[in-house]
């Protein structure tokens, strides 16, 4: 079957994990905001700041026990993240993460564009490392795409490291989605991104793509 496949296999983008063994570096944003865990109460501004339509879907999430947090400056919400903690699907990959008692998965984050460029998004991850810290939570994954360069920096400027990229190719229709570690990262750590990611698989079969996952 490989045969017919497309031998360029794309990169789709880059895991990232961190261990919460320690204070997580504090990233000072350039703005005037401040942090903190939102609930239901900020509904419809998440629903505002994520586009039209999107209010079932905030609340759905808060329903299914989610965590949100935001970045606020004066009263208005700029930026904003979400965290899961047992399973979520990365939707353009069809992927359903699973995750362990201990581990989190920040996703969903984005940052208005008139405040884009300020370190509020790497200060807004920085901000959930610390809570997450205070809580039963000792990993935290989270995901970029290849080219979104300014949120890979935004990541690893909040301490996190990257440990493998997964790769997409396509076969009669199918696609085939494997992880590759990142030189240098220890065999340990892409074997947890796949235990994560492909569900303690070398490789998964995916059909046609879902809707685009933001996490």
């Amino acid at each position: 079957m490989l045969a017919f496949a497309d031998r360029d296999p794309r990169r789709a983008g880059t895991i990232f994990a961190r261990n919460l063994d320690g204070i997580a570096p504090q990233v000072e944003p350039q703005a005037p905001a401040t942090f903190g865990r939102v609930g239901l109460e900020a509904g419809r501004e998440l629903a505002v700041a994520m586009g039209p339509g999107s209010l079932p879907e905030v609340n759905a999430r808060f329903e299914r026990g989610l965590w949100c947090y935001a970045s606020r400056v004066g009263r208005s919400l700029v930026a904003y993240g979400w965290v899961s903690f047992r399973e979520e699907l990365v939707g353009e990959l069809d992927l359903r993460l699973n995750l362990v008692p201990g581990e989190a998965y920040i996703w969903d984050c984005a940052t208005l564009p008139a405040f884009r460029g300020r370190h509020l998004y790497s200060a807004l991850l920085s901000f959930i490392m610390h809570d997450l810290y205070t809580r039963p939570v000792c990993r935290a994954w989270i995901g970029a795409d290849l080219d979104n360069q300014a949120s890979q920096r935004g990541i690893v400027r909040a301490g996190f490291h990257p440990v493998a990229d997964l790769l997409v190719e396509r076969v009669l229709g199918l696609r085939l989605v494997w992880a590759e570690g990142h030189p240098e990262v220890p065999a340990g750590w892409v074997a947890e991104a796949r235990r994560v990611y492909l569900g303690d698989r070398e490789q998964v079969w995916r059909g046609a793509p879902l809707a685009a996952h933001r996490g």
